[in-house]
């Protein structure tokens, strides 16, 4: 076997070893503008920014891990309108697939109990702040959308 054969199986080995970490994030829209929040410190990723959810149980589909994580982390409750997109990304303490959805604010308002600020920006600023890798794709793809002012409206048009 070759070096670059022999490196080639090690690091197919090492993937399929990988821990799965399965996540959700809310793209909560507010008067067209969406809710971006950083994460606090002493945790993976400090400082990066995130759309706020986490951890899918393995009893729970991605939709009901949502509601629960908003709620918890949040202290409110949303509204779950439509699937963004789902990818993945190879960390260094696992593979993290995630889910975003776009949400509305049903009742309360977000406070702060695991992130260091809330942003609340229009989705063409999105791409300027300095988003946890597993993110980028849920950006990319919501920085082309328009979301209508009106808080009651749960449908995102795109600009392309």
């Amino acid at each position: 076997m070759s070096v670059n054969e022999t490196k080639a199986t090690n690091e197919g080995a090492t993937l399929r070893g990988r821990k799965q970490i399965r996540v959700v994030g809310a793209a909560i829209v507010r008067d067209g503008k969406v809710m971006c929040a950083q994460r606090g410190g002493g945790k993976q990723l400090s400082g990066k920014w995130e759309f706020p959810g986490g951890k899918i149980e393995p009893h729970e589909t991605p939709r009901e891990a949502l509601r629960r994580e908003i709620e918890e982390e949040l202290l409110c409750e949303v509204e779950i309108g439509d699937e963004v997109c789902t990818d993945s990304y190879d960390y260094d303490f696992g593979t993290v697939t995630l889910t975003v959805f776009v949400c509305h604010l049903l009742a309360g308002e977000p406070r702060r109990t695991e992130h260091q600020e809330f942003r609340w920006l229009t989705p063409a600023d999105m791409p300027a702040l300095d988003w946890a890798p597993a993110d980028h794709k849920a950006v990319e793809l919501i920085s082309g959308m328009r979301f209508n002012s009106s808080s009651s409206s749960s449908s995102p048009s795109s600009e392309r």
